[in-house]
């Protein structure tokens, strides 16, 4: 079956711009529009009228895709989805939220039956299936999180660069064995960007600084990871820091080290990567926190942009990307303890 992603490679244009020419929704040039014409008449492509219709209309809302467990819960997707439900409300738009565990299903409903106007995603993952949906529909999104392989615009923190910095500025304060606890082996599997390009910062920090880190991956079970933490901080010789990507656990961390015996940071340096703003109990903590905020206002207006990008012709370095670099917050980094 013929899709608009087919008729889009057959034109060499993006699958939004076949969209505009068959919704009559927005200009195009005469030429696009007959080159968008000819591919569907050689390929043979009928596109129902009703989906026609819908995508001719604006809804003035937003589809949020924050995939889920059901009886999990992140802090980090609620304040996510107040957030970004803000800044679009900040342009005139509402948020559906969407939780399916995949995601693809739920878009394909939003976008077939004309219940939002774009899309923004989370959770975003290396060559996410729900990308290649939304561009065999031709359904305007943003992501909040970077994919280098998309055709989309995204917004992210610089992960590689947050855990670089994370592991520099503690190797710098004297520490030379430090423990990198990683994002969760299944955030790692599902080849979250967060999860890959914090494994790249910590093993470039490693090259620059001749540090010994030793990167111990965190796990969704709280006991499986408590175990993992106390063998890793209980071998000989002993690390004498912890940098933390992982922080859904943060309280059974924090736990952990207590129950190894060791104080935060007398014997212990603690540093979080991607700390949530003005979380509570960190704030004795040298951190990089996750520009929340900012992300969430990026990622809203990159979404709303793609509804009227306001030129059927694709910048030649693609999409926009918003990526945002790490700060430093919290008291400065304590050296090793020389007991």
């Amino acid at each position: 079956m013929t899709t608009i992603k087919d008729v889009a490679e057959r034109a060499g244009v993006a699958p939004s711009t076949v969209s505009y020419v068959l919704s009559g929704s927005r200009k195009i040039s005469e030429d696009t529009r007959r080159a968008v014409q000819a591919a569907i008449d050689e390929l043979g492509y009928h596109p129902r009228a009703s989906a026609r219709t819908l995508r001719s209309a604006r809804t003035r809302v937003l589809a949020l895709a924050a995939p889920r467990v059901p009886g999990a819960y992140r802090a980090i997707d609620g304040r996510f989805a107040i957030d970004v439900t803000d800044a679009a409300r900040g342009h005139g738009y509402d948020v559906l939220l969407m939780t399916d565990s995949d995601g693809v299903g739920g878009l394909r409903r939003v976008a077939c039956s004309g219940l939002a106007d774009a899309a923004v995603l989370m959770a975003v993952e290396d060559r996410d299936p729900r990308v290649e949906v939304l561009g065999e529909l031709g359904f305007p999104a943003a992501l909040l999180g970077r994919d280098d392989h998309a055709q989309l615009p995204w917004t992210d923190l610089d992960w590689d660069a947050a855990v670089a910095l994370a592991v520099r500025e503690t190797a710098a304060a004297g520490h030379r064995r430090i423990l990198f606890l990683s994002s969760a082996e299944h955030e790692v599997a599902a080849r979250r960007g967060y999860a890959l390009h914090g494994l790249d910062g910590a093993r470039r920090a490693t090259a620059e600084t001749g540090a010994e880190v030793r990167v111990v991956p965190s796990h969704r079970d709280p006991d499986v990871l408590a175990r993992r933490l106390r063998e890793a901080l209980t071998a000989r010789p002993a690390p004498t820091a912890l940098v933390v990507q992982h922080l859904i656990l943060l309280p059974r961390l924090l736990d952990a080290v207590a129950t190894a015996g060791l104080r935060v940071p007398d014997d212990l340096t603690v540093v979080l990567v991607g700390s949530l703003p003005d979380e509570l109990g960190i704030r004795h903590l040298p951190r990089i926190d996750l520009p929340v905020a900012e992300m969430s206002t990026a990622v809203a207006r990159l979404a709303i942009d793609a509804i009227d990008p306001g030129s059927d012709a694709r910048p030649p370095s693609g999409p926009p990307h918003h990526l945002i670099q790490p700060r430093m917050a919290g008291p400065a980094i304590a050296p090793p303890s020389l007991g």
